[in-house]
């Protein structure tokens, strides 16, 4: 490994499955005490409803962000524990992922950073509860069209607007509903391969965010963010974050502002970044990154088996 460039990123909301990290606390004792600090600094049985559910319970917005969280934060103790040959150059996080490799960059520690997820899932919640609204993941559409399109369905009073750039071909759209069902059949008219309406009750990444926006500035103005010691590219920039300021500017930003993991990723592959490795629960990034960047070597890191392949890279 020592002579490619690699990048740790992590994964966000979508992630989640119930059973996450329980095979690897149960491998490795440092990934179990993260887990148990984790119910404890919460006061809630996070481990359990990560790793038994139900998984309504595991989907909550406030449960399954401090979870995938938990789950990043652990992967790194074992990667530490094991002391791999895995030195990042970078590091990037999708959506909520930012904050785990914020973990990761030195910049948060994970008490710390785990109290400013949980605020940060209950406002998201309560902002879809004030503003209800919604998501659409469109395929095969390019996003100058999408945002045409996005701009015509909008109005004053509801607005719809990309999300999050996945991908080459991949965009979530979010806002109102009424813009979303205005925009849904525009979507399917101008030849998107398949418009999916997502099962969730909030409009993340988009204006409807606002009404918890001066809340959760205040908590992220108030965490004890420091300077990164591992670059850290940023989801509103797509550029690098290179003081807590920055990082406060990016996190506060990023509730109502499109996620650009597509330039996020382009921009790493541009510093000449060859190998991504997925910190955390599933393989969803390591999907997204393939479609990015075809030549680039991704694996994902969150079960004791995933450990075994490194040697083989």
């Amino acid at each position: 490994m020592t002579d490619r460039k690699i990048a740790f990123v992590f994964p966000g909301q979508g992630s989640q499955s119930v059973g996450m990290g329980q095979a690897l606390a149960q491998s490795f004792p440092v990934a179990m005490d993260v887990f148990k600090q984790a119910d404890e600094i919460l006061g809630v049985p996070l481990s359990r409803i990560a790793w038994e559910g139900p998984e309504v319970s595991l989907n909550d917005t406030i449960n399954t962000q401090p979870a995938l969280f938990t789950h990043s934060v652990a992967v790194l103790q074992v990667v530490h524990e094991l002391n791999l040959d895995l030195v990042p150059s970078f590091v990037a996080g999708h959506s909520m992922g930012e904050l785990s490799a914020l973990v990761a960059s030195g910049a948060l520690s994970f008490p710390d950073g785990l109290k400013l997820v949980r605020i940060r899932g209950e406002l998201m919640k309560y902002a879809g509860e004030r503003t209800p609204g919604g998501m659409i993941a469109v395929i095969g559409l390019d996003i100058p069209r999408i945002e045409q399109l996005c701009d015509q369905a909008s109005s004053t009073s509801e607005i719809v607007q990309i999300a999050n750039d996945n991908s080459l071909g991949q965009v979530v759209i979010s806002g109102s509903h009424g813009a979303l069902n205005r925009v849904q059949p525009m979507l399917e008219q101008a030849g998107a391969r398949s418009v999916i309406r997502l099962a969730v009750s909030i409009a993340a990444h988009s204006p409807l965010m606002s009404s918890v926006q001066a809340e959760f500035n205040k908590a992220v103005t108030s965490a004890p963010i420091k300077a990164p010691y591992i670059p850290i590219v940023g989801n509103v920039t797509a550029n690098l974050l290179l003081t807590a300021n920055d990082i406060r500017d990016d996190l506060q930003n990023q509730l109502t502002h499109r996620v650009r993991w597509t330039e996020s990723i382009q921009f790493l592959v541009s510093e000449g970044i060859s190998t991504f490795f997925e910190i955390g629960n599933g393989s969803v990034l390591k999907g997204l990154i393939k479609r990015i960047d075809r030549n680039g070597i991704t694996t994902s890191l969150g079960a004791p088996s995933d450990f075994e392949q490194i040697e083989q890279l």
